[in-house]
């Protein structure tokens, strides 16, 4: 692609592609491509002028480079493409903008004067319905108070003061239309599918790990316990029990057999399954996430609900208000003034817009939030308990040593234990897939049904000989599995600073894989970021041994540690502490971490975790650094402080203009001009961000 440079500075490039033309699609292509270039922080499209803004880190060069070879026509470019995206929706709402105000403009100037009143008793119908309707139904709502003003205005003959009411209510209309659908439609593309690979189940019988993109209607997808559905179908064979509650906002998972219908998105919590593909790469779940988020009232915060209720409250006085205008004054302009005035449209569209677009902002450093209650939860919470492995410790363990016993070969052993791993992604899991594919180390499926125990291991079969991976609970403890004769000195001396993982073959322990955990090098910094900002009490749980945990607590500053933990422990470590009368949030990525993230005020996920966690999270937070939990607390902090000084801002000016009204200083045009300005104003005002950018590096780290 020939483009042309426009502006450069350290770290930003504004560049016009050549031709200067541009679709909506070719847009969002550029966009993605950008945005998945090395180096590149930021990328912006701007269509209709065909430019691109980049902020990116390193040289330049390369960056040009990669605009250079960029092609509409490359398959890989297309590949890129986004399911859904906002452009053609922000297109839709600027042309309906412009358009009423160019309309309005030419009804002033060009229109007779019969025309114009004709017009403006046509336009005053719906309102004057609406408010009618709320009459009768003994509703004293905001839609009184705009048909009131209406039909008082139209009454006096004051058809230009009737007029400028309608304009502005339906341009205040449309830009809470415009802004809500905006912060719906950025929500949902956040929650959306995000999948890279499948089991394929081939016509003989074995599976294949498949791109998502190359899964076509008609395949057979194989999905395990905790694992994600990938696309809408039907149950070939298997039987699961499915959580639903990312589009059903059900609790309880659902029986599913043969025939049942299952969607893109929700997840196998018990069982496993196969299912014959109806409509590839989740195209279904969007909408559905749209619907869910636009009617699912359980999601909204406090705040939204108290403002919501506020604001009918307050009509009865505004309406007092305007009578008592009337009865003093003998003058009409004065009450229907005060009419021009309400609380209701501010207060009922701020705070919404505040809440979604805090949920956006925290979109944008890679959190998904699932609803507005969280970060009011966020936002009060004083304990945050942490899982260790993927979560204080790199979700990307490395193997360090292989140890084979009863004197088998180490690289046969690596090879079971990965072939058995790989079905069930984890942390610990992935670092065994990823040594042996390091090693070169392929394998067949030999294995028949594998079984996933949770907070224990992996149980199955090779040849005759039950095949176990898992921790020493559940190998030694549960499934009494010994050590090999002579051996016992050399598994005594295993190294206590990895973590372990014991596979058994046929009741016998056949090898100990240890793992090194990386700590994050963000922790101890992130810690303390957090008590800065108000959390009192850290805690990390593990089902590591003692020694490994007391080395990681001690190095990330937690206030208390708990070793060799089971799901069902994390789980009452959490409720203890509510029930103590402490907000608990609780970070965690695996399987078992899933009960401790239900029991939680706010369970918050790692993104590359297991699904079922990331289904059952209220929150989830990127893999790549701790430093988006920081910049969540601000975010929650910010959207608090921002819900009440809104309160603040809509009662006062309000209550201003009212008093302005009834004394005669603000005609009735005037004040409802004010009033829908006053609106508007605090409403973009809801719509930026609360944790400017570079917030995170200036934080004051607590002393621990």
């Amino acid at each position: 692609m020939k483009i042309q440079i426009l502006h450069e500075s350290a770290g930003r490039l504004r560049v016009r592609a050549l031709p200067a033309r541009m679709t909506l699609e070719q847009a969002d292509l550029l966009e993605a491509y950008l945005q998945a270039q090395p180096g590149v922080e930021q990328a912006v499209v701007h269509e209709r002028t065909a430019c691109a803004i980049v902020r990116y880190r390193g040289g330049r060069q390369a960056l040009l480079r990669a605009l250079a070879r960029f092609s509409y026509d490359d398959e890989a470019v297309q590949a890129l493409a986004p399911l859904h995206s906002g452009r053609a929706l922000s297109r839709a709402y600027q042309e309906k903008l412009v358009f009423a105000v160019a309309w309005k403009a030419f009804r002033t100037v060009f229109l007779p004067s019969p025309w114009k009143i004709a017009y403006t008793a046509v336009r005053s119908a719906p309102y004057l319905f609406r408010g009618l309707r709320c009459l009768l139904r003994r509703q004293l709502r905001v839609e009184v108070l705009d048909g009131l003003s209406i039909g008082i205005s139209m009454a006096r003959g004051d058809f230009g003061t009737a007029g400028s009411v309608q304009f502005l209510l339906g341009l205040g209309e449309l830009l809470e239309e415009w802004t809500h659908k905006k912060s719906v439609d950025d929500l949902a593309r956040c929650m959306s599918l995000n999948i890279d690979k499948v089991w394929l189940r081939t016509g003989d019988g074995q599976e294949v790990l498949t791109p998502l993109s190359q899964i076509r209607a008609g395949d057979r997808v194989a999905v395990y316990m905790g694992g994600v559905i990938p696309c809408d179908g039907v149950l070939e064979s298997g039987e699961a029990m499915v959580n639903q509650a990312s589009l059903t906002g059900e609790s309880v998972p659902v029986a599913k057999g043969p025939g049942s219908m299952v969607y893109a998105g929700t997840v196998v919590e018990e069982g496993q399954c196969v299912l014959q593909v109806r409509q590839a790469s989740g195209e279904g779940r969007y909408d559905k996430i749209v619907a869910m988020i636009e009617q699912s009232e359980k999601l909204k915060s406090a705040a939204e609900s108290r403002a919501a209720n506020l604001a009918d409250r307050l009509v009865p006085y505004t309406l007092a208000g305007s009578a008592l205008a009337f009865g003093l004054t003998r003058n009409v302009l004065r009450a229907v003034s005060v009419l021009m005035v309400d609380f209701s449209c501010a207060l009922k569209l701020a705070m919404p817009l505040a809440v979604l677009s805090a949920m956006r902002e925290a979109g944008s450093y890679h959190t998904t939030v699932k609803g507005g209650k969280y970060l009011e939860a966020v936002a009060k919470a004083d304990t945050i308990v942490f899982d260790k492995t993927g979560t204080l410790t790199h979700a990307c363990p490395t193997v360090s040593r292989v140890i084979p016993f009863g004197g088998r070969s180490e690289p046969e052993m690596l090879r079971l234990a990965a072939c058995l791993e790989e079905h069930f992604p984890h942390s610990m899991a992935n670092a065994v897939v990823q040594a042996a594919k390091d090693r070169g180390l392929d394998h067949k499926e030999l294995h028949s049904k594998v079984e996933y125990l949770v907070a224990h291991g992996i149980a199955s079969t090779v040849g005759d000989e039950r095949v176990l991976v898992g921790s020493a609970h559940f190998v030694f403890e549960d499934e009494g599995c010994r050590i090999p004769a002579g051996e016992q000195a050399r598994f005594d001396s295993l190294p206590d600073h990895c973590s372990h993982l014991y596979l058994a073959i046929a009741g016998e322990l056949a090898a100990v894989i240890c793992v090194e955990d990386p700590l994050r090098a963000e922790a101890r910094e992130v810690i303390g970021q957090l008590r800065a900002l108000g959390i009192t009490k850290t805690v990390m749980l593990t089902g590591d041994s003692r020694p490994t945990a007391a080395a990681i607590a001690a190095q990330v500053g937690v206030d208390e540690f708990q070793a060799e933990v089971l799901p069902e422990d994390k789980a009452r470590y959490v409720e203890a502490q509510r029930a103590q009368g402490r907000t608990v949030i609780m970070l965690g990525d695996g399987i078992n971490d899933s009960p401790a993230l239900s029991a939680a005020d706010v369970g918050i996920a790692i993104s590359d975790g297991a699904a079922i966690a990331r289904e059952i999270a209220d929150i989830t937070v990127s893999a790549d650094s701790l430093r988006e939990l920081v910049a969540l607390r601000q975010i929650a902090a910010g959207l608090m402080a921002r819900i009440r000084g809104n309160y603040r801002f809509v009662i006062g000016f309000n209550g201003a203009l009212i008093l302005l009204g009834v004394a005669g200083v603000l005609a009735p045009a005037t004040s409802a001009m004010l009033h829908n300005l006053s609106t508007l104003a605090v409403s973009l005002r809801s719509m930026t961000n609360l944790a400017p950018r570079g917030a995170l590096l200036s934080l004051p780290e607590a002393k621990n």
